[in-house]
């Protein structure tokens, strides 16, 4: 069943393949032209040295709350021969290309969007490297974190979180806090209201006010987004649900 989760909450949760544990979520990469989540960081046990390595969500079979457990259909084996990564440089479109070859999916970038259309599933074909260098758009959850949220008409606080949706894996909220403008109070924005997103400046401008803002229903972490919640917090802004 779909739900809203906050990335914080995930992490943590074991991700445990078709024969054995993989390790712990650390976060993720989206793409910062859609919100799509592309990969899920994993630091792995001791049997790959504490290794980070990416998985895409389409491998994810299901998330158990209870357990904090995700099960991944890949193997053990085939997620140790994967290309290595290092998670403290950003992911480049040549490594994705040797990604994607290395376990024989269509990448993203062809054709359909993977969570529409399952890795495991795909046709295998090679993925040809391009003809000039590309930026891929991959940002990292934890560097949106603490970036100035611009109303129409004035800076009212930052992102403290992220929420995204375990069904189709898209960042759906940001988590604004107003702290240095109305302290204790937390709203969600939702992120087609994002109109510009200015990475140098370690900003996001939307397309709401401060006013819309300061009257929006108060954020509660400790509850679940509903679907009559999201209806109710479109409509204050005057925007439509689809």
């Amino acid at each position: 069943m779909r739900q809203l989760r906050k990335i914080t909450d995930l992490k943590g949760y074991n991700f445990k393949a078709r024969d054995g544990d993989i390790g712990t979520l650390k976060g993720c990469y989206f793409d910062d032209n859609s919100w799509l989540v592309r990969y899920l960081v994993v630091r792995t046990g001791s049997w790959l040295l504490g290794r980070d390595v990416l998985l895409v969500p389409s491998v994810i079979l299901g998330v158990d709350q209870e357990r904090k457990l995700i099960d991944v259909d890949l193997t053990c084996k085939q997620i140790e021969s994967c290309p290595p990564v290092n998670t403290k440089l950003p992911v480049s479109r040549h490594y994705e290309n040797e990604y994607y070859k290395y376990y024989g999916w269509e990448p993203y970038w062809v054709g359909e969007l993977f969570f529409e259309s399952p890795p495991h599933a795909a046709q295998r074909i090679e993925a040809k490297p391009p003809e000039k260098p590309q930026n891929p758009h991959l940002r990292s959850s934890d560097e949106v974190i603490g970036y100035q949220i611009e109303a129409q008409n004035g800076e009212p606080g930052h992102v403290a979180g992220l929420i995204l949706d375990d069904e189709d894996w898209r960042i759906r909220y940001l988590i604004m806090d107003t702290k240095s403008w109305l302290p204790g109070k937390k709203v969600l924005i939702s992120t087609p209201w994002a109109k510009t997103v200015i990475w140098a400046e370690q900003k996001i401008q939307l397309d709401v006010t401060c006013e819309q803002i300061e009257s929006a229903p108060d954020y509660d972490p400790s509850k679940t987004i509903s679907r009559d919640e999201e209806i109710r917090l479109y409509k204050h802004y005057g925007k439509t649900l689809e």
